[in-house]
């Protein structure tokens, strides 16, 4: 009797990218794996919140990227060659580890000369190049289309291990290069797919995942909400208002991206997919943002006028992203009329956004929450009933 029928189903070898569940749905697996970048991002966001300035700022974006990316990748193996084999399990449970390191790194108070944090990086960059390249290593046919992914990933490894050598300012081009690296291999791939007839199409249950990873970080935003007031040393009648408006603004935001964003599916095709994943980053990048804002945007701080700066420019950056994403969408016959009005209407809240960010008002918080609020309640109201009247027409049409 022959073992490796047994061995094979119990390590569980990657699935081929070929072979697609239907209606796949997320394992709770996945979710434990993400609870490991709740902690890595609050650690970043943490620190941005502390130290509010470009410097800081350029790091956490730097930061969250890269940590995105590896959760991307690591969710991504998951949905196309992810099985119930001891294998995936492993998989996952060192990626969780080594990003665990990462969070532990970033919370050292010596990480000034980034070495510790470039250490870790490396070796969660090692490990995912491993990744796509065993599953060339399982499946032959499978080598040319993740050759773009070892290739790039190997050089990004290499850029990393430069910048130990190099000082602080070269990390200014290095870091970026890298960062291009590791985001480029799909848009290489997909024309290797094109020449073979084959496509690949971003899975339901894979933007459910980001939908997921967008919860995440608005979880971030409660907290910002929660160390602002906190901060505040009288908790009056106005902090409680302010408090109360603060979180309305998270949930109008929240409103806007899960009524437009999750209620659609994605668009066929690979180039069109990775477009849609990449149209995130600014997105969840601009709510950390908004979450470090929270905790200095209220009555007491000194940094009052600068935090509003960083706040409006991080809503409108959130509500460009949402109207780029919906062009990658689809949206059923009878609301294709609304769609461009929707996105035009969302880049004007977005333009007001960004012209009055610099004007320096002399406005107390509370009333400033307020007009932040009514804002994005009037262009909830403007959505839902352009939606709405979308649908009545079609009711009628199909009477008719």
């Amino acid at each position: 009797m022959s073992l490796q029928p047994l061995t094979s189903q119990w390590w569980g070898p990657p699935k081929r990218f070929d072979v697609q569940e239907k209606e796949r749905r997320v394992s709770w697996l996945e979710l434990f794996y993400d609870l490991v970048y709740v902690i890595a991002i609050a650690r970043i966001t943490h620190h941005l919140a502390h130290h509010v300035t470009l410097g800081s700022f350029l790091e956490y974006a730097a930061l969250f990227v890269l940590i995105f990316w590896g959760w991307l990748n690591g969710s991504l193996y998951h949905d196309i060659h992810g099985n119930e084999g001891l294998r995936t399990r492993l998989m996952t449970l060192w990626q969780m580890m080594i990003l665990a390191a990462l969070a532990i790194m970033l919370d050292r108070p010596a990480t000034t000369n980034y070495t510790g944090i470039t250490i870790v990086l490396m070796i969660m960059q090692f490990y995912l190049t491993y990744l796509w390249w065993s599953v060339g290593f399982y499946d032959h046919s499978h080598r040319r289309y993740n050759r773009p992914y070892t290739v790039l990933y190997l050089m990004a490894l290499v850029l990393m291990g430069v910048s130990l050598f190099l000082l602080e300012q070269a990390l200014m081009w290095i870091v970026p290069l890298a960062i291009l690296c590791n985001y480029l291999p799909p848009f290489i791939s997909s024309q290797i797919l094109r020449r073979s007839s084959l496509d690949l199409d971003m899975s339901s249950s894979m933007f459910e995942r980001l939908g997921l990873f967008t919860i995440i970080v608005f979880g971030e935003l409660v907290l910002g909400v929660v160390n602002g007031i906190s901060a505040i040393q009288e908790l009056d009648a106005s902090a409680w208002i302010n408090f109360a408006l603060a979180i309305s603004i998270v949930f109008t935001l929240w409103w806007i991206f899960f009524t437009l964003v999750s209620r659609r599916e994605p668009k066929k095709g690979f180039v069109k997919a990775s477009l849609l994943e990449l149209l995130y980053v600014p997105a969840l990048i601009a709510l950390g943002l908004l979450a470090v804002s929270f905790t200095s945007l209220f009555d007491g701080h000194e940094d009052f006028a600068s935090m509003r700066f960083v706040f409006q420019m991080a809503i409108a950056v959130f509500l460009i992203s949402i109207s780029l994403m919906n062009g990658l969408l689809e949206f059923p016959d009878n609301l294709l009329k609304i769609k461009r009005p929707m996105q035009r209407s969302l880049l004007v809240v977005a333009a007001l956004f960004l012209v009055t960010a610099p004007l320096q008002l002399r406005v107390e918080s509370m009333y400033y929450l307020i007009g932040v609020v009514v804002l994005l309640l009037l262009e909830i109201l403007y959505l839902n009933s352009r939606y709405y009247r979308a649908i009545r027409v079609s009711d009628v049409e199909k009477r008719g």
